[in-house]
């Protein structure tokens, strides 16, 4: 492939820097001292990308996006993510969107989609349970139906700010008889309906992102249910595709290396050789991972699907982010552990401490290698 942007492509490019520059909220970048501060200045982010249908940019212009092809995407991704711009992990746009599109009817794609692209809705993802990780198929959580509802009862878990989401992209069992990876279906469901609880699950970052959610008797219209009953593991597992198919992951790790050694540079004293030489390899890492986005959009934009390739950007991308952030947390020293927004040592003490869960989140690396050897590389499962 050809790793050089087009005229167009370089374009849209100094589009993003410039409205980076000047079209972001006043204090986007200075730090937050709670989620519920982080959140607001978010969902202000949302909305000013949604005036350019930059929110939703690879969805169709009809349902709000602007129709963007891989490349655009990753040029914009990238961007976003190595400024640090908050408000970019959207679940609506990344994987609840486009399963509506696909299954959807065409009242849920009215209702749905157009308050996803407007900005005016977030979403959280209610698929994991404590007794269903990795093994998602495994799930317990019921939804029986009774006459013109379904009522839903059970537990999630890992609900990431499920506590802000407006809606919820719930996956329960329908048929408790079904093979496991049958019997399930997806619906949509607002996050203030009685019957639900949601109760804070504080990382040991000391920030409250994850939530585990309880459904006691949970009453939600038939029609809220997205695509065909017991048909929801396929539709899950379309859904997981699109997010394991994020291209602008290497951005963030990019940005801690540059910062890395701008800080380093600083440095009245040298580091030494073990050191120098480690994030020497780092930013390597790096660049090996951006190469491998730029060929997954390039196969993308071809019309292939690089099941195999987006797994293998996962895991080395989720693998390299706690290698640098070890790396950084030694070179900052004891500042490094530092928790107070808008110092710099507070780009080391957090994501030492969040990229804990980047090998387990979006499916664990274990699952990851088992994926890339068996469907990506055909080699058998035992």
């Amino acid at each position: 492939m050809d790793f050089r942007l087009t005229a167009e492509q370089a374009a849209f490019q100094r589009e993003v820097a410039d409205f980076i520059e000047s079209g972001l909220p006043a204090r986007w970048d200075q730090g937050f001292d709670s989620v519920a501060e982080q959140m607001e200045v978010e969902r202000e982010v949302m909305k000013r990308l949604a005036s350019r249908r930059w929110l939703a940019l690879p969805w169709p212009e009809e349902f709000g996006g602007l129709g963007a092809t891989p490349m655009q995407q990753l040029v914009f991704n990238e961007l976003m993510a190595y400024y640090r711009v908050p408000g970019l992990i959207n679940m609506g746009v990344a994987w609840v969107g486009p399963v509506v599109m696909l299954y959807g009817t065409d009242t849920q794609k009215r209702d749905y989609l157009s308050r996803i692209a407007d900005g005016s809705d977030i979403w959280c993802t209610l698929y994991s349970e404590p007794g269903a990780g990795s093994d998602l198929a495994a799930m317990q959580t019921r939804a029986i139906r009774d006459g013109d509802d379904y009522v839903i009862n059970g537990q999630k878990i890992w609900t990431s700010f499920g506590h802000y989401a407006d809606w919820g992209w719930l996956a329960a069992r329908t048929d408790p008889d079904a093979p496991k990876h049958r019997g399930i279906s997806t619906f949509a469901i607002k996050m203030d309906t009685p019957g639900i609880t949601i109760r804070p699950l504080v990382n040991m970052a000391g920030t409250h992102e994850f939530n585990e959610i309880f459904f006691e008797d949970v009453r939600i219209p038939a029609a809220n249910l997205v695509g065909e009953e017991n048909r929801g593991w396929y539709h899950v597992a379309v859904g997981l595709d699109f997010e394991r198919s994020s291209i602008g992951a290497t951005s963030t790790a990019r940005r801690s290396i540059d910062d890395l050694v701008a800080h380093i540079r600083s440095l009245p004293h040298s580091l030494s050789p073990v050191v120098r030489h480690r994030v020497a390899d780092h930013a390597v890492s790096v660049q090996v991972l951006r190469n491998m986005c730029y060929n997954i959009a390039s196969m993308q934009g071809s019309g292939i699907v690089p099941t195999r390739e987006a797994q293998m950007a996962k895991l080395f991308g989720a693998e390299l982010a706690q290698r640098v952030a070890v790396t950084s947390l030694q070179v900052f020293s004891m500042e490094g552990q530092a928790a107070r927004a808008g110092s710099p040592a507070h780009h080391n003490q957090y994501p030492f401490l969040r990229t804990v869960a980047n090998t387990v989140e979006g499916g664990t690396s274990e699952v990851q290698r088992s994926v890339i050897a068996t469907r990506g590389l055909g080699l058998p499962r035992e």
